[in-house]
């Protein structure tokens, strides 16, 4: 599937993963969630086998991902994680298209329900605007403040 970006989307399980793309895949959440955001932790986390892989591609380059679940997999609620944008694609809102693509996805893939999401606290007023809302009480996960969040159907 192509945007308006020129982003190639592709929505697929773990089995269907190229080595190359495993590895684009891996590489790009390491470089933001472990470099970036200085957070040592263990991003293999033995849950990306059970999940479906959102991954849009610029040009040849692995631009915007994201990893989603079925219900009753990371919550009761079908949900999406580890949303990561690489550091040169940022500033013209690809962050909300991926969020709008995790979304649509997840709701082809598996219908019309709730979404859950384990959100940095910092990024709630983004989310927010993808019709998340607070639910839950703020916790720390590997030293950084987080909000659970839900997306009624």
């Amino acid at each position: 599937m192509k945007s308006s970006n020129d982003i190639d989307w592709r929505f697929v399980p773990f089995s269907a993963l190229s080595s190359l793309e495993l590895y684009e895949m891996l590489q790009l959440r390491s470089e933001v969630f472990v470099v970036e955001q200085a957070c040592p932790f263990q991003d293999m986390d033995g849950a990306d086998q059970k999940a479906m892989h959102l991954m849009g591609v610029k040009g040849d380059q692995l631009v915007a991902y994201a990893r989603c679940f079925a219900a009753g997999e990371k919550f009761a609620e079908a949900s999406i994680g580890r949303v990561v944008t690489h550091m040169s694609a940022r500033g013209d809102g690809i962050g909300h298209v991926l969020m709008k693509q995790a979304i649509a996805s997840l709701l082809q893939h598996w219908g019309p329900q709730p979404i859950r999401i384990g959100a940095q606290a910092r990024l709630e007023k983004f989310y927010n605007q993808h019709g998340f809302v607070q639910n839950g009480r703020p916790y720390i996960e590997d030293g950084i403040p987080h909000i659970e969040m839900l997306r009624v159907a």
